[in-house]
């Protein structure tokens, strides 16, 4: 069972079968497999598979939060000395970009000042993040704002205000956005997810007639796919690509410009415990101090 959930907390993380494989060093089949021998085990399904991704549902956020937790008391067992008063935990989600831009940072400063606490993040996307604060199951999670109004007893904070880009291959030439966006081939930024909507809904306004190729959700995806030459793509410009990869240049839209809002969404702070409110300001200052 301990493989199983490794192997679940690597598809959850990476997003697909494929990626997991890649990363723990299994065939796509072999986690294929493990996952089906879990989900056996526990009687119901945990990922709702769409094409070749895998997205856990509401009960494979449970599941995963205790699998974590499952692991972590395994790989300590023996190491705690008996009495020993238990540390708190806090529970934090977030989207694959905060996680590779300033959450480390926040996350360490924390630790410093918190050395008796414990945290544990939770991937996924904004839906599925900004579901499970609300149903309390975690603490807080940074997320791309949603196109709705947030629950009355719901708080924001604004992190990031990441400019779109239009991304081209290094090699093509020409300057002039709507034009490059008009020729080319589209990568597109899935419409399932919150960043997603806005460009669908900046496309429909311009009125723009594409060639679409690919659809993705993984913005590193994306930036590859438009690297190698595949076409052109409308992502945002977080704090992690300030400097675009080889093989890839930016357009700005300049007047067009618009934005994707990154920011923490959690709980009344008196509904929090006190270390859950010492990372929501640490977030929010690692933010101001790494902006796009």
């Amino acid at each position: 069972m301990i493989k199983e959930l490794k192997t679940l907390i690597a598809v959850a993380r990476e997003g697909t079968f494929a990626a997991a494989g890649n990363k723990i060093g299994l065939t796509q089949a072999a986690v294929s497999a493990q996952i089906q021998r879990l989900e056996a085990e526990l009687g119901f399904e945990i990922f709702d598979r769409k094409g070749r991704s895998a997205h856990l549902n509401r009960m494979g956020h449970q599941i995963l939060l205790q699998a974590q937790e499952l692991l972590r008391l395994y790989d300590n067992l023996g190491a705690s000395p008996a009495g020993l008063a238990p540390s708190v935990l806090v529970n934090i989600g977030a989207i694959a970009s905060v996680q590779r831009s300033f959450l480390p940072d926040a996350l360490a400063r924390f630790h410093q000042q918190c050395p008796q606490c414990r945290t544990r993040v939770l991937p996924g996307v904004s839906m599925e993040l900004i579901n499970l604060v609300d149903a309390g199951e975690i603490d807080m999670a940074a997320i791309i704002r949603p196109p709705f109004s947030l629950q009355s007893d719901l708080r924001w904070i604004t992190l990031a205000l990441e400019p779109y880009r239009l991304i081209v291959p290094s090699a093509l030439p020409g300057d002039d956005w709507a034009e490059l966006l008009g020729s080319q081939p589209f990568i597109r930024y899935d419409r399932a997810s919150f960043g997603g909507r806005q460009v669908d809904r900046f496309l429909r306004k311009m009125h723009f007639a594409l060639h679409e190729v690919s659809e993705l959700d993984e913005l590193e995806a994306i930036i590859k796919l438009v690297g190698n030459g595949v076409g052109v793509a409308l992502v945002p410009q977080t704090a992690t690509h300030h400097k675009w990869p080889e093989g890839v240049r930016a357009l700005d839209l300049a007047e067009h410009t618009f934005h994707r809002d990154v920011g923490l969404v959690h709980r009344p702070r008196q509904s929090l415990t006190e270390p859950a409110g010492i990372l929501v300001q640490l977030i929010a200052e690692q933010a101001r101090a790494n902006p796009v």
